[in-house]
């Protein structure tokens, strides 16, 4: 498949099962933004050159969130693609708290590509805590959301300048508003 293609059948998918979601900040915006910056984020980082990655990233939360399979996202964008999201996803059968510890764990571990999905997940959580923070977070939260983003992100070092850049930028800026 073509990388446009894949990229726009990816967005259009994405669209199509995360439809009335909602990000958990004060402004409840589409959760399809996030999707939309986590993969112009790898967009850019890879220049262009990596269709799938850009494809995975919009995907990047479906088996998570939704109730697409691994299977399903194979036989619709490839194993490439759906590797890279199972590589990303959290097993939501675990409590969250164990879920935060094994993406911590996990990180280093990653394939380079799973770490930049990582990476640029991050920094679009973060830019939204931001703009707009969840109503009901203090600011003790938050602070424990940024350490543990920063934790994950240490792990994902390595594999794109870039985004490691934009990242540690993006928690310092967090850092300094907070």
């Amino acid at each position: 498949m073509q990388g446009l293609v894949l990229i726009s059948r990816a967005a259009d998918f994405a669209a199509r099962h995360h439809a009335g979601q909602r990000r958990k900040g004060a402004s409840r915006e589409p959760y399809l933004n996030h999707l939309a910056e986590v993969a112009h984020l790898l967009a850019t980082a890879t220049e262009g050159k990596d269709a799938a990655l850009v494809a995975a990233g919009w995907l990047h939360d479906t088996i998570e969130d939704t109730d697409v399979s691994r299977e399903q996202l194979a036989e619709l964008f490839g194993d490439d693609v759906a590797v890279l999201v199972v590589e990303v996803s959290d097993d939501k059968t675990l409590p969250k708290a164990e879920r935060k510890r094994l993406q911590i764990a996990h990180a280093p571990h990653l394939s380079a590509r799973a770490r930049m999905i990582k990476l640029a997940d991050k920094i679009s959580n973060l830019r939204s805590l931001l703009v707009s923070p969840p109503d009901d977070w203090e600011r003790d939260r938050l602070i424990d959301y940024l350490d543990w983003a920063e934790r994950v992100a240490a792990g994902c070092q390595g594999v794109n300048p870039a985004l490691e850049s934009l990242f540690r930028k993006t928690a310092a800026r967090t850092r300094d508003v907070l």
